[in-house]
Formats: C-alpha cells, structure tokens, sequence
C-alpha cells in the first residue's frame, strides 16, 4: 500500500504542477507533504486528550525521522540536488515554526490556546505557498500546459488514491507496531518517539524516494520540508486544540535533537546538493538517536 500509495502520488502531483504551471517544489511542500502527513494527523486525533504523550512524540519523532531517516536514507541512494531559493525561504520557516514550538512548551503544557495560534500559523504558510505558486504561474504565463481535462481528472484520481492507501498502510503498520511496543513495556512517549513516527514517516520515505528515482528531486525534499512544517502547525495543532498537551521537561532534548538535524540539513545544502556521505552521516546520527532513546 504504501509503495503504491507514493508512486500514484507522486505521478498525481508532477502532472498537476506541470498543468497548472507550478514548481515541483511547492507541490511537493502542499498536494505530497499534506497527503504523506494524514497518518500523522489520523494518529494524533485518535491520541487527543488522554494518550496526549503520543501526540508530542508523534510529531517531535517524524521531523526526527523525516530528516534523519528519509533525506539520509534518499540521499544514499540518489544525491539530492535542489533549489538555493529553499535556503532563504522554506528551511528558515521550518526552523522558525520549531522554534515557535518550543517557546510555547515552555510552561509545560499546550493549551488549546497555542493549539489555535498553531492552526493560525498554519494559515498564514497556507497563504504564502499560494501567493507563491500564483507568482510562479505569472513568471511563465507563455507557457501552455499540456494535456486536456482527462489529464487533470485522471490526476486527481491518483492523487486521492495515493493518499488514501498511504493512510491505511501506515494506520496498519502504526497499530500493529504499537501492540507489539507494549508487549516491550514501552512508555507511550518512547512509542511516539519512535514507533508510531517511524511507522507515520514511512509515506514520507516511501514518497520522497519513489520522486528521487524519477528524477523530482525537489518533490522529494519539498515533501519533508513541508510535511516537518505540518506535523507542527497542522498536527500539533489539532492535537492541542482537542484538548491541550502535557509537556513533560525530558522533551526538550528530543526538542534540541530535532533543531540540530534541521541546522544539518540547512549546512548540507549549503552546496545545492546533499550528497552520499552527508546521507549517511544523518542516516548513522537518526540511529544512535534511536539507541539513546529507547535506553534513557
């Protein structure tokens, strides 16, 4: 489901960026990083209220994993080449909305308060990506888009397809994990950190890699850029609005980690490019991570 799920959604949006003149890029960070982040949203609304704990290690653990796990594992793979304009605007934002989270935890607590000033923000991003995407469309108005209606409708229906067989193979993947973590006597926290945002991140991989392969890059890393900015605004957000979310002070390391591989992933594209070895550094960094975490 899962493969299927990233290959159909992948075609589904490169047809749609190229109908409607826009860059792979903002697709990727809008039609693919929404659809790759429902099992995030689908986890925590079913966590909303008394497991809060897995909420706040769902999201704080799949931006882990979305840099550590999917751009290492990607990277490996196929060095990633992608845009310098991404350096001054998206990555910041990114940082800027971990930030943000992290100045709102500091009284221990998300209320429902910070929940909507998250969705508000979201709003806000929601704006920027379209004024941006309809700047691009105005850049290259000479340009006729090819293919007619049945080209659009038939990208639409893979599009929805893909989404909807990535939520189920992750919902599956996420719950059968979960069962087996408690066998383990594994803190609801630790699950989130780990295997729920490992499981919930799978779409980004499965995606993100399924794009590099054909050659969208920018897909690819437009996807997890855009998918760590949701998981914050969009997940934690609703999370916290349905009914605020505990937060315990040990969560700040894992606060701290997820900062330092957004700061890695600004310094590896310094150059334009992320190549092997700076996968593997990440990839190597996402595992020890992993040990350190579940031996705490």
């Amino acid at each position: 489901m899962l493969c299927f799920g990233g290959n159909w959604l992948v075609s589904g949006g490169v047809t749609i960026a190229r109908k409607f003149r826009i860059s792979n890029l903002v697709i990727g960070m809008t039609i693919v990083a929404y659809g790759t982040s429902t099992p995030e949203l689908a986890a925590s609304v079913a966590a909303a209220g008394e497991h809060s704990a897995i909420i706040l290690g769902n999201v704080v653990g799949s931006n882990i994993a979305n840099v550590g796990m999917v751009i290492g594992i990607a990277s490996i793979i196929v060095p990633l080449a992608i845009q310098k304009s991404v350096l001054r605007k998206e990555i910041p934002i990114m940082l800027g909305v971990s930030v943000l989270l992290i100045l709102i935890s500091i009284d221990g607590e998300l209320s429902i308060y910070d929940g909507v000033l998250l969705l508000v923000g979201l709003g806000v991003f929601g704006y920027y990506t379209f004024k941006d995407a309809m700047k691009q469309r105005e850049e290259t108005k000479d340009q006729i888009p090819q293919g007619g209606n049945n080209i659009y409708l038939k990208s639409i229906g893979l599009i929805g397809l893909g989404i909807g067989l990535l939520y189920v193979g992750a919902i599956l993947t996420v719950d059968n994990a979960v069962i087996l973590a408690k066998e383990f006597g594994l803190s609801e926290k630790i699950i989130g950190l780990t295997v729920i945002a490992i499981g919930t991140s799978l779409p980004e991989l499965i995606t993100s890699i399924i794009a590099i392969r054909k050659g969208h890059g920018d897909i690819g890393v437009g996807n997890i850029i855009g998918s760590n900015i949701y998981n914050i605004l969009m997940i934690m957000g609703v999370g916290a609005a349905l009914g605020g979310v505990i937060i315990s002070a040990d969560v700040f390391v894992d606060y701290a980690i997820m900062i330092l591989f957004s700061i890695a992933l600004l310094i590896g594209l310094k150059t334009g490019i992320i190549n092997r070895t700076m996968g593997v550094c990440l990839a190597v960094g996402y595992v020890l991570y992993l040990v350190l975490t579940f031996f705490k």
